[in-house]
């Protein structure tokens, strides 16, 4: 009975992408009238008006904007009671403290142990001065001169500190994420979430199924349903720990018994570490695999300077879905090999590309070439809050630079939806759901002229954040 349920929501799914195919063809000359004639402003709202598939590499972690956590973190009724301390104020030159170490958050517990010198250093985020709250939250972004890679990867997630331990702050910004994305149109959440290593206020250990049932129950709430994104989340591995291996393990056993909400793994962490090496998980996945049904699988490899063979690696491990792949383009066999099969999905992120500074001038970024020679993509926003963007800076950027078309658009949104990890009539709906959303904003800008659908923009209020403002000069707020 499911599968004949299943299939004939997956002929409703054909048809109507047969029919929305056809639409394209006629709204795309409408879409590059539209994109010639828009000012800068224009295009930026007609592209965070449209319709978007999944954002599939997405670290919770690194998404949540530094002005919710700071919000979440000062409010009881949110952060489940606790009180959070920030290393703000400093007994030397702050010059002279570890950069990890400067505004670092920890929660009550570990503040009242601290002895007298060391606490002083500290301030309870609510009694933060206004320059100090600024300088907390800019310790959590990527914004200033000279920030790169060491910043972020060394730097800026030590003082994260004891954020990612309180389940409460980590539901409430999971779902402040969902609302943003919400208003972006974003169909489909799969992001790198966990309830790992999550204690309580009196630091007890919260067992994974608490957890579970903690997020579930804030994700069944009216405002969490009302942003109308669907979530689902991977499990993460960080690649180069030395028990990593171990890790694996039980990664793999935590999202076979919580199928529902965790649909894959993930490995992640700088490539640069060679402990890091993607061969490393061979004999674990296959023992693995030996013991549990099918997992799906994405991994981050390609993110670094100079050719090595870790993208190939990776297809070895059985990934579907690749992160980065920047650096495919200086790996022609395993290119050709993707190009040819067209099984396995590269998750672009353009705009942590450049920030990081594995693509500085994005005028040189390979991913047309992956887009226009056969190899899937997707655009996503990977670490937004520490970027200070969203998911339309990313099209943004990939439609003036690229000049994309309204079918590849079209088939990265649809791409997003069909090769996330979600389920089979997860992705069913999703797809029709797009195709419909989609026919609705084909309609909404087709009509008439394009100066006509152009006026029709001033009604859209995109939301901007800091990388908008600074890269283009944006503020819609």
């Amino acid at each position: 009975m499911l599968g004949r349920k299943l299939s004939r929501v997956g002929l409703v799914a054909l048809a109507l992408f047969a029919a929305v195919a056809a639409r394209a063809a006629d709204f795309g000359p409408r879409f590059d009238a539209i994109v010639g004639q828009a000012t800068p402003a224009q295009l930026y709202a007609f592209l965070y008006d449209m319709p978007k598939g999944g954002d599939l590499h997405n670290h919770a972690g690194g998404a949540n904007r530094p002005e919710w956590v700071y919000d979440v973190c000062v409010d009881p009724g949110r952060n489940g009671g606790e009180t959070f301390y920030a290393r703000a104020r400093f007994s030397g030159a702050p010059d002279a403290v570890d950069p990890a170490a400067r505004f670092r958050t920890i929660r009550k517990r570990s503040y009242d142990l601290l002895a007298g010198p060391a606490k002083s250093e500290y301030v309870q985020l609510s009694s933060l001065t206004p320059d100090e709250r600024a300088k907390w939250r800019a310790s959590m972004r990527l914004d200033g001169t000279g920030d790169g890679r060491a910043e972020f990867f060394t730097h800026i997630w030590p003082r994260l500190g004891q954020l990612e331990s309180c389940l409460p702050v980590a539901a409430e910004l999971l779902v402040e994420n969902m609302k943003a994305f919400g208003a972006e149109h974003l169909a489909y959440l799969e992001t790198q979430f966990g309830v790992e290593g999550m204690v309580d206020n009196d630091g007890r250990a919260i067992p994974d199924d608490e957890g579970v049932a903690f997020v579930r129950e804030r994700l069944s709430r009216p405002d969490a349903v009302a942003t109308g994104v669907t979530v689902r989340f991977q499990r993460t591995i960080l690649r180069f720990a030395p028990d990593a291996e171990a890790r694996l393990e039980q990664a793999y056993a935590f999202v076979d018994a919580h199928r529902d909400l965790w649909v894959g793994l993930n490995m992640a962490g700088i490539e640069d570490n060679p402990l890091g090496y993607p061969s490393r998980f061979l004999g674990t996945l296959r023992k693995m695999r030996s013991r549990y049904p099918t997992l799906s699988l994405s991994i981050h490899a390609g993110e670094m300077d100079g050719p090595d063979r870790h993208v190939r690696d990776t297809l070895l491990l059985g990934a579907t879905r690749i992160g980065h792949g920047v650096n495919l383009i200086k790996d022609p066999d395993t290119l050709l090999l993707l190009q040819q099969s067209r099984r396995v999905l590269i998750e672009i992120n353009l705009i942590s590309n450049r920030l990081l500074g594995y693509v500085p001038d994005l005028s040189t970024h390979p991913f047309p070439e992956y887009l226009r020679t056969g190899v899937p993509v997707c655009l996503n926003t990977d670490d937004r809050g520490m970027w200070d963007s969203n998911l339309t800076d990313e099209y943004y950027t990939a439609v003036t630079l690229y000049h994309l078309s309204w079918a590849e658009i079209l088939a990265m949104g649809r791409d997003s939806l069909s090769r996330s990890f979600a389920q089979p009539e997860v992705k069913a709906r999703l797809l029709c759901d797009f195709d419909r959303r989609i026919a609705a904003f084909e309609e909404r800008y087709g009509a008439g002229q394009p100066d006509g659908a152009l006026s029709a923009l001033s009604a859209v209020k995109p939301v901007t954040y800091g990388y908008a403002k600074r890269n283009w000069g944006f503020d819609f707020n």
